[in-house]
């Protein structure tokens, strides 16, 4: 390949423009540019050619039509050394252009302003931009192809050393460019879909006809959640969640930390609420007029589990609370904020992770996306679904008191972001016993009546919730030979009338929500 002799630039984006281009004209390499990219290599003071006086073409159409030209996508699509496309660039006067950096109109930054109109959304797609990036990417075997600023200085590196780019480089690069288009497409037609109310078939849920996942990698992870694994953090996390403190955030930790996040954001606005979870399943949580207090009610539910666990609050981190905190080992702690004396203490723990929960994560994409492998994933609205009084359905003779009431709807919000089987026993602001992730909903209760015995609490006078229906009274009497009173689960089994029977036998209020909350 012959030495870059002709680089045209075209950037929305202007970090670490003029550096790089006065390494390329320092190089002997022609800059063309356009509009305000050609200003600011001019303020500069580099030597620029505008593209209408390289195209012999007026820029139009309020800049619409600027880099649709024979002169620009000759220059870069025609073949090195091959004999025809010699002779027909040469028979038009097309000269070679051996370098372009584009990156495009800012579209996804544009439609996430809450008061973006649906003009202005249009006239942030980028045409020019992406045609001249697909042509460059086809050619890289003779053409560097630049999107991302952060290439910059390799780039610029092999120019200064050797007048042109490598191969290796070329096509790491051209891939590249290839991934971003496709994700800006993918983010336009997302945007237009449901601008403009496309429907979906009579009688189907509102999954999209494609799924696009245009997540930007954002951060290496050092493995997955096994050492032998890798990993890697896509998307818009850094939105959500600021760390102030500790090492790096692990494969294992994010996933933990986001399902914290999710399940304290059920209390935002309530009083101080502390959660405690661990492998994204809770194994404590409080609610009382201080975090500190909410810290014991949690903690008391399982001593064992929490070690190496996340800890979430709804409230600002407080000093109380932290010292209470720092008396175990935490992996992660997220809070709203933390007091200055709370985060002192905290942070005399090096490896501590600490985040400041930036945007309630409920509030993000309404729907779920998962790997099944085979090439295949599965869509789904995420179960945002909130349950009130009004909601309830009593299936028994006797009615909730007040307290069971508000131990209903305290554990009802819990249960949901448990794996399933899950059993939750609860009292109107803590946790008593856990059981989740077993295959029958009786062994979820047996470890669920377990764990609350060898943390010393008794289960008299407690409501048990169930994410899904009892398939047989056996999950209800052993509830209530356990000392519960009372039950919330959604109803619907086959044998609900059997349950009912057994439940008014024992004098258990008991109430159907109407909906399940399976967890897998």
């Amino acid at each position: 390949m012959s030495k870059i002799s002709r680089a045209l630039l075209s950037v929305s984006d202007k970090t670490g423009l003029v550096p790089f281009a006065t390494t390329l004209a320092e190089a002997g390499v022609e800059l063309i540019s356009t509009g305000g990219t050609a200003k600011v290599l001019r303020e500069a003071g580099l030597a620029v050619k505008d593209i209408s006086e390289h195209t012999g073409f007026p820029e139009m159409l309020d800049g619409r039509v600027k880099t649709l030209h024979p002169k620009v996508h000759g220059g870069l699509l025609y073949v090195r050394d091959n004999a025809e496309h010699e002779s027909a660039v040469a028979e038009h006067g097309i000269s070679p252009i051996d370098l372009v950096v584009v990156n495009l109109y800012p579209f996804e930054q544009t439609v996430a302003k809450p008061d973006v109109t649906l003009e202005d959304a249009i006239e942030n797609i980028d045409i020019g931009g992406p045609s001249m990036l697909r042509s460059a990417a086809k050619n890289h075997d003779s053409v560097t192809v630049v999107i991302d600023w952060a290439d910059y200085a390799q780039v610029a590196q092999e120019v200064r050393a050797n007048g042109q780019t490598s191969l290796e480089l070329r096509r790491r690069l051209a891939a590249k460019v290839y991934a971003r288009t496709a994700r800006y497409d993918a983010a336009i037609a997302d945007f237009l879909a449901k601008a403009y109310d496309v429907p979906e078939p009579a009688g189907e849920h509102p999954a999209p006809p494609e799924l696009f996942l245009r997540s930007p990698k954002v951060q290496t992870l050092r493995y997955g959640e096994n050492p032998h694994q890798g990993a890697a953090l896509y998307g818009r996390f850094e939105e959500y969640f600021n760390q102030l403190h500790g090492k790096e955030l692990s494969y294992n930790n994010i996933l933990d930390l986001t399902a914290a996040a999710n399940l304290i954001a059920e209390f935002d606005g309530e009083a101080p609420t502390l959660a405690i979870l661990k492998h994204m399943n809770p194994c404590g949580v409080g609610q009382s007029s201080d975090l500190r207090g909410a810290w014991d009610k949690a903690f008391a539910t399982d001593k064992q589990a929490p070690f190496g666990g996340i800890i979430a609050v709804n409230s600002p981190m407080d000093a109380a609370c932290a010292e209470a905190i720092s008396e175990i080992f935490s992996e992660v702690i997220i809070a709203p904020d933390f007091r200055p004396e709370a985060l002192e203490i905290l942070k005399k723990k090096k490896n501590l992770r600490l985040l400041k929960t930036l945007k309630n994560p409920l509030t993000a994409t309404p729907w779920d996306v998962r790997s099944v492998g085979a090439e295949s994933y599965l869509w789904q609205e995420r179960d945002l679904r909130r349950t009130s009084a009004g909601d309830l359905k009593t299936a028994t003779k006797r009615a909730p008191s007040d307290d069971e009431l508000r131990a209903m709807l305290f554990g009802w919000r819990i249960v949901k972001h448990l794996k399933s089987n899950a059993i939750l026993y609860v009292g109107p602001d803590r946790t008593l016993g856990v059981g989740a992730g077993q295959m029958s909903r009786v062994d979820s209760s047996r470890i669920a009546v377990w764990k609350a015995g060898e943390a010393g609490l008794s289960l008299k006078g407690s409501v048990v919730c169930s994410d899904a229906f009892f398939p047989f009274p056996d999950g209800l009497v052993a509830a209530a030979e356990a000392g519960a009173t009372a039950a919330i689960q959604p109803g619907g089994s086959v044998r609900d009338d059997q349950v009912i029977a057994a439940a008014d036998e024992r004098d258990v209020a008991m109430v159907f929500t109407g909906a399940r909350h399976f967890r897998h």
